[in-house]
């Protein structure tokens, strides 16, 4: 994209936590539209590098299911079921096939999730800072607390126990 032309450079600076979250949840989706427009199914979910099962679309999926997380679960609490992951821990990666169907309904339920995470910041002023950052936190550790698998993380390193 030519920068003169780049619609995530159009905005000022943010100033303050909450403006910073709200221009970088504006900014991010701006990014994977750009990186996949004109994109046809087969090319969305091709594999990056065969036998992984990342690919664009994958990534797409993924992104729907960390926004629901993050923000219905989390932060709205939310009772909201994985979208892809509830048979298969994978299935975002795993079900990103090169259907022109499923890329339409990969998009449209991540432009959901992005649109509810960005009106939840702004209609409740979302900020990381103090108690709301422990709150953040205490709930991101009592996620991974509770999962299967348990994971020791040092700066840099990430290690399963």
């Amino acid at each position: 994209v030519d920068p003169d032309d780049d619609p995530r450079e159009d905005a000022p600076a943010p100033v303050g936590e909450l403006a910073t979250l709200l221009d970088y949840l504006r900014r991010y989706p701006l990014t994977l539209e750009l990186k996949c427009s004109d994109l046809d199914a087969e090319q969305m979910a091709r594999r990056s590098v065969p036998p992984s099962t990342m690919s664009l679309l994958g990534l797409v999926r993924h992104l729907s299911e960390v926004e629901r997380s993050w923000f219905r679960r989390d932060l709205a609490g939310q009772d909201a079921p994985t979208l892809y992951c509830a048979e298969e821990r994978d299935g975002d990666w795993n079900g990103a096939m090169p259907d022109p169907d499923i890329v339409d309904e990969a998009w449209r339920t991540w432009h959901a999730e992005v649109a509810f995470a960005q009106q939840f910041a702004t209609n409740n002023r979302v900020c990381l800072c103090g108690s709301g950052l422990i709150a953040f936190a205490a709930s991101v550790t009592k996620r991974i607390l509770d999962s299967s698998q348990q994971f020791l993380i040092v700066p840099g390193l990430y290690n399963k126990v």
